[in-house]
């Protein structure tokens, strides 16, 4: 009665400690080793485990484990949870119920000579299983005995029952903190992982950053390739690097930075395209991530052709240099040391790199372009300026000495443009004399009449107005020639009839329509009046019907000229149209160029068109739209302002 006595008191002092241990222990381990170690005081314990069961999973670890016969298995190790049919640990869990069998019991379990559990078979064996508050198992705690002295009675068993009690008890709050401890590791390290990647991020910007800031510094190609070297080496290791640049135009690659710690040298500075790996690269357009072993099968497959440089690395890399699919280039890191090795998340960073460092690069190669396309514009503004001065002294020199021959000396779009009314102006001139000399001899016998009279006036009449109206406008001509130059319109504003102006315009064209069968139609109110540039209306009309005179119909061929204008709110709509040969489409988008025509050498400048352009746009304040197409002749729909000096103003007014 005292042993029960004692006995009783030791299991009460256990429990005690137990209730201690959950509340002073944090570790799942070194509790349940400390309940073992009570356990051994009041029965036989010599082997016993622990397993704890994962629902979520169906897996099971154990996570103490002390035998004289089977190895200890790894405590964080998890294992599939068997069927009860399987293992006695499994039957206890799943079944939530003690099992108690001796050898003979546990031998006959097995079916077909298949084991009941994975260990070596004990003289007693007892499992309790370990529950939580809503009755779920937790696991399973379990004692057991190898030896025939050492069996387990029927209080044992009683007291193996309330102790797993009391564990499941203190096992329920100690994975509560368990699981809170590995929430709050889980946390800290997703936090750490966080912090690092916007590490990298802001690593990643800044060098970014300093890749946009290199493509707008006047560098050359050398301390260029260094810097970048530099910065790519603050996020990877790089001891190793190359940029090779891809030039189209010779289908040629170009080493201009190099950096090797076995080769002091490129083997090449400039090698054609299909060489090395970075042909390779370029080709496939693809990062490529390559050890010692794949690079090797590239070059026995063949699929690199002339390997260039060292080929005993341990870790390469290369990231080819795209903008919308044109390739520039590619960057090249390799490494030596087994120890340095690239991974993918490398081999990304590079390539995003690339990508960046490509659109500098050809952010750098346009901008040089627009430097070398400034410096040929103040080239052609230089000569534009020259031939600008020529044309005022031509100019000046016409005016002094009153002689249409002059204009000879102009350049030879200017002479073809004012040849027309100057010639216009000659032939008249000449029938004037011509009228005159007839004249004076009907005089001088006596034989003139007032008929003969009348008509001789009419003539010079008729001779004065072309006269005026060609003079006029080669003059229009010239100033026009010079506000096409200095992209100014005219100040010469008037107010005149449409209709009646083009009436004067035609009539000066008729030595050029004369003796050809080309009819010229006008269709435009009487009471249509402008104020705007007559010069440059007339030149307009002068210039298309010219240029369908040369390039829209043959010599002997009859055609017809349309011309229309009618007013639209404020603005005028006027029409032109010939029913010549056309022209196809790339010639009708080279129309409006300077010195564009299709009769070089035969009496074409190419400077017709491109002056109607600009005087409609500048000196009218328009628009004009041509339509075209071979065998279907030539439209010009032209917009502008009928009041130019309104116009002017509202600028000025805004």
């Amino acid at each position: 009665m005292e042993d029960r006595l004692k006995r009783l008191e030791a299991v009460q002092t256990m429990l005690l400690e137990i209730g201690q241990l959950s509340t002073s222990c944090s570790d799942i381990t070194e509790f349940i080793r400390a309940v073992h170690r009570e356990l051994g005081r009041i029965m036989y314990a010599a082997n016993f485990y622990v397993a704890l069961a994962d629902q979520e999973d169906g897996t099971v670890r154990f996570v103490y484990f002390v035998d004289e016969l089977d190895p200890t298995p790894d405590p964080h190790e998890r294992v599939r949870l068997a069927s009860p049919n399987e293992s006695p640990t499994a039957w206890v869990i799943l079944n939530r119920q003690r099992l108690v069998m001796t050898a003979d019991e546990h031998v006959a379990r097995e079916v077909d000579g298949k084991t009941w559990g994975a260990g070596s078979t004990a003289e007693h064996w007892m499992g309790c299983p370990l529950l939580d508050q809503h009755h779920q198992a937790l696991g399973a705690m379990v004692i057991q005995s190898y030896d025939k002295q050492h069996t387990y009675s029927d209080e044992d068993q009683a007291l193996f029952v309330q102790i797993a009690h009391h564990v499941s008890v203190a096992l329920q709050g100690l994975q509560s903190m368990d699981r809170l401890e590995r929430a709050v590791q889980e946390r800290t390290a997703l936090l750490a992982h966080e912090v690092a990647e916007r590490r990298r991020a802001e690593g990643v910007q800044h060098a970014l950053y300093q890749i946009a800031n290199l493509s707008a510094s006047a560098l050359d190609a050398e301390k260029l390739s260094a810097s970048l070297h530099q910065i790519i080496s603050e996020l990877i290791q790089a001891p190793n690097f190359l940029i090779a640049l891809y030039h189209p135009e010779t289908k040629e690659i170009s080493i201009p930075y190099f950096v090797d710690q076995k080769d002091e040298e490129a083997p090449v500075k400039r090698f054609r395209y299909g060489v090395g790996m970075s042909s390779y690269v370029l080709s496939t357009k693809q990062a490529s991530l390559h050890d010692h072993d794949s690079y090797a099968r590239l070059l026995a497959e063949g699929r690199i052709e002339e390997p260039l440089g060292n080929t005993e690395i341990s870790s390469w890399m290369g990231a080819p240099m795209l903008v919308h699919d044109k390739p520039y280039g590619v960057i090249i890191v390799q490494s030596y040391d087994p120890a340095v090795i690239y991974t993918p998340a490398d081999l990304d960073l590079l390539a995003f790199m690339a990508s960046h460092v490509a659109v500098a690069i050809a952010r750098m190669q346009a901008d040089r372009a627009i430097r070398k396309a400034n410096e040929r514009l103040e080239t052609q503004n230089a000569a534009l300026a020259e031939a600008l001065h020529q044309l005022e002294e031509a100019q000046s020199e016409m005016v002094r000495q009153e002689k249409l021959a002059s204009l000879g000396r102009l350049v030879a779009g200017v002479a073809h443009e004012i040849n027309t009314p100057l010639g216009i102006c000659v032939t008249a001139t000449s029938h004037l004399v011509q009228e005159l000399k007839l004249t004076r001899e009907e005089l001088a016998n006596g034989e003139m009449t007032e008929d003969s009279l009348n008509q001789f006036l009419e003539i010079v009449d008729q001779s004065l107005r072309i006269m005026t109206t060609n003079t006029q406008r080669a003059a229009a001509l010239v100033r026009s020639f010079k506000q096409v130059a200095v992209d100014q319109s005219s100040g010469d504003i008037r107010s005149f009839m449409l209709r009646s102006y083009l009436d004067e315009v035609l009539l000066s064209l008729q030595p050029k329509l004369k003796g050809r069968p080309v009819k010229v139609e006008v269709d435009c109110p009487a009471d249509l009046r402008l104020d705007s540039f007559p010069g440059a209306v007339s030149q307009i009309v002068t210039n298309m019907v010219v240029n369908s005179l040369v390039h829209g119909f043959e010599h002997e061929q009859a055609g017809k000229i349309r011309i229309s204008a009618h007013a639209d709110g404020e603005d005028v709509v006027f029409d032109y149209s010939d029913d010549g040969s056309g022209m196809d489409k790339d010639t009708l988008s080279k129309l409006f160029d300077p010195f564009f025509t299709t009769k070089r050498g035969t009496g074409g400048s190419g400077l017709g068109a491109h002056i109607l352009y600009n005087l409609v746009t500048g000196a009218l304040g328009g628009t004009v739209r041509v339509e075209s197409a071979p065998g279907e002749g030539l439209r010009y729909h032209l917009r502008f302002p009928c009041d130019r000096r309104a116009t002017e103003r509202e600028p000025e007014a805004a």
